[in-house]
């Protein structure tokens, strides 16, 4: 198969399989409503899928350095299936929700990254950081249309038929990736697991852009979690009534699209730029947003919403470059481990985010513009830690990227 048919077929597979990725975010009023939950019971059902994909994916994205990766992806996508059938028609409170969304994190743990190693294997090159971008606009694009669909369906039909919706999706990724996906077997390192790990951590080059990841994501989970619930507060804050023509979930799913979008851009230009020169003005430009985020809600609705896409757009910007910038730094044969070492990283933190500002809006009496405002700061005091590893580990430049004369980056 060619490179744009691997391309293609993976990133098709992606997109249908991830339609539910954020459809629990975008109907999380209506589960505060219904199942009256608090914001930090939310912030569990939100970070629960996240912090279960980290505990899984260690061990499920590592197997593909040993096991054919199309098998392993088999095993995630149709626990996806399942999560969402479980939560049309068994979920009913907080208890119950926690054990489908964290299925769900397993899932997402074998379709991933395992789409991803699956995909990167079959490339070099700036076909493969090409490759990586458009895998992570599949992703986006889905997970921006899983808001929208969701949106529409709720007042219709129910949040149910939205969950049923996503498992047909899923069944279809699962069709694809049994007939189509790569069957390339793996050349085992010839060392075990621990000892590949240990390696990794080891990979200076790889472990910056793993650090820098793990900020990242605990930032772009934290404000796609809260968004509609954020929105909604504004909206209700600002007295915008139901008529309004552009509701939370069609501004959240426009923050994904334009994300996406950024993130292409971003990995384009880290490439002509400089990857670490990209990040880190990225960077620094996040944790001044974050700063801000929260008390522009003093100002209404309609500046929230724009300053919401903004943000996001900003956040999205060196999401592909770090990514690429692991798989560029990986050794071949420890890629798996690398992108499991990656991925534990990232969505540990993307776990950690959303529960820690549910927690400080509890902490603070609820929600307010303060409340709201010292919530969303916090990220940038987590955001100071990615710059700082970017300039201690000083990662190595990557095959195709602008040199910027760095080392090795390995020990």
């Amino acid at each position: 198969m060619s490179a744009a048919g691997i391309i293609a077929t993976v990133c098709i597979a992606q997109f249908i399989g991830q339609m539910g990725a954020l459809t629990f975010s975008a109907l999380l009023p209506t589960f505060m409503r219904e199942w009256a939950l608090s914001h930090t019971q939310a912030g569990w059902l939100s970070g629960v899928i996240f912090g279960v994909y980290a505990l899984s994916v260690l061990v499920l994205v590592t197997a593909t350095d040993r096991f054919q990766t199309r098998k392993i992806y088999l095993i995630g996508i149709f626990a996806i299936m399942v999560s969402h059938l479980g939560m049309a028609y068994v979920a009913y409170d907080f208890a119950t929700g926690m054990i489908f969304r964290a299925l769900a994190g397993f899932g997402w743990a074998g379709t991933y990254m395992v789409g991803l190693k699956a995909l990167s294997d079959e490339l070099e090159g700036r076909a493969r950081s090409r490759g990586v971008s458009i895998h992570a606009a599949a992703i986006g694009i889905s997970g921006s249309l899983s808001i929208f669909v969701a949106g529409e369906i709720d007042p219709r039909f129910g949040w149910k038929t939205a969950f049923l919706v996503n498992a047909c999706g899923a069944a279809g990724a699962l069709m694809i990736a049994l007939l189509l996906f790569p069957r390339r077997q793996p050349t085992p390192s010839g060392s075990n697991p621990l000892a590949d790990l240990r390696l990794v951590l080891r990979n200076r080059s790889a472990m910056a852009y793993i650090a820098g990841y793990g900020v990242h994501t605990w930032e772009m989970f934290t404000l796609r979690s809260w968004a509609v619930a954020f929105l909604t507060f504004a909206a209700m804050r600002s007295g915008a009534g139901p008529e309004i023509w552009l509701v939370p979930t069609v501004v959240a799913m426009a923050m994904e699209l334009l994300g996406t979008g950024c993130s292409l851009a971003g990995n384009e230009l880290a490439i002509r730029i400089g990857r670490q020169r990209w990040v880190l003005l990225v960077m620094g430009i996040c944790m001044a947003l974050a700063c801000a985020s929260g008390f522009v809600s003093w100002w209404g609705y309609w500046a929230t919403a724009a300053f919401c896409l903004l943000y996001n757009m900003a956040i999205y910007a060196d999401s592909a470059a770090l990514t690429a910038g692991t798989i560029g730094a990986a050794e071949p044969e420890r890629r798996g481990a690398t992108l499991a070492l990656h991925a534990m990283t990232g969505y540990g933190c993307g776990f950690a985010g959303p529960l820690a500002l549910g927690v400080i809006l509890d902490a603070m009496g609820g929600e307010s513009v303060l409340a709201w405002g010292v919530g969303f700061a916090h990220i940038a005091l987590v955001m100071a830690l990615g710059p700082l590893a970017l300039l201690f580990l000083k990662p190595a430049d990557l095959a195709g990227d602008r040199t910027t004369g760095r080392g090795s980056g390995r020990t």
